[in-house]
C-alpha cells in the first residue's frame, strides 16, 4: 500500500464502479454516472491508501479521522484480488493504526454485501441499519494487530468532514 495521489482518482473510480455494481443493482440503486461521481466528490488523497498489485492500482481504502474515532471508507479491491486474503491484510494494517491510537472505527456497508462478513471477522459489530446501509463499529483492540510490510499513511490532519453514503 502507498499514499494516494491525485492521479489515482480515475483508476479507483473504475474499480469502485465494478465492485459496487452487483450490490447496487440488487438494491435497485445502480447509476453508472452517480457511482463514479460520488467517489470523485469525496476523494481525499490525504486519508486514502492505494493497494498496488503487479505495479497497478488494484484498490484503495480511506481512514478518515472523526471527532470520536475513525471512519473506514472507500474500501475497494479489484475482483481478481478478492477472496485471496488481501482484504484481510489491508484491514489488519488499517485497524492496527486505529488500535495504536486507541480509537474506534466506524463504517457503513451496503445491506447484503459479502463485505459485511469480512468486517465481522475483523471485530466489527452492527450498530444500526436502514433499507440500504448497515452501520458497524469496532472498538480498539487491547492487543493491536501488527503485520509486517506496508503501513497505512497517517492522516494529514484530524479535521472532521461529513461522511457521504454510497
Amino acid at each position: 500500500m502507498r499514499r494516494a495521489e491525485p492521479a489515482d482518482l480515475e483508476p479507483i473510480v473504475e474499480i469502485r464502479a465494478v465492485v459496487m455494481r452487483p450490490d447496487l443493482e440488487r438494491l435497485g440503486r445502480f447509476d453508472a454516472h452517480r457511482v463514479r461521481q460520488r467517489f470523485r466528490d469525496a476523494f481525499s488523497p490525504a486519508h486514502t491508501s492505494v493497494v498496488v498489485a503487479d505495479g497497478s492500482v488494484a484498490g484503495c481504502v480511506a481512514l478518515r479521522p472523526a471527532e470520536d474515532g475513525y471512519w473506514l471508507e472507500h474500501f475497494y479491491l479489484a475482483p481478481a484480488l478478492q477472496g485471496r486474503g488481501v482484504g484481510s491484510a489491508v484491514l489488519r494494517t488499517v485497524l492496527g493504526r486505529a488500535d495504536a491510537d486507541g480509537m474506534p472505527v466506524r463504517l457503513n456497508v451496503l445491506r447484503g454485501s459479502a463485505a459485511q462478513r469480512l468486517y465481522e471477522r475483523h471485530g466489527f459489530i452492527l450498530q444500526a441499519q436502514d433499507p440500504v446501509d448497515v452501520f458497524m463499529v469496532r472498538e480498539p483492540s487491547v492487543e493491536p494487530h501488527r503485520v509486517p510490510g506496508p503501513t497505512m499513511p497517517a492522516p494529514a490532519s484530524a479535521s472532521v468532514s461529513r461522511r457521504l453514503p454510497a
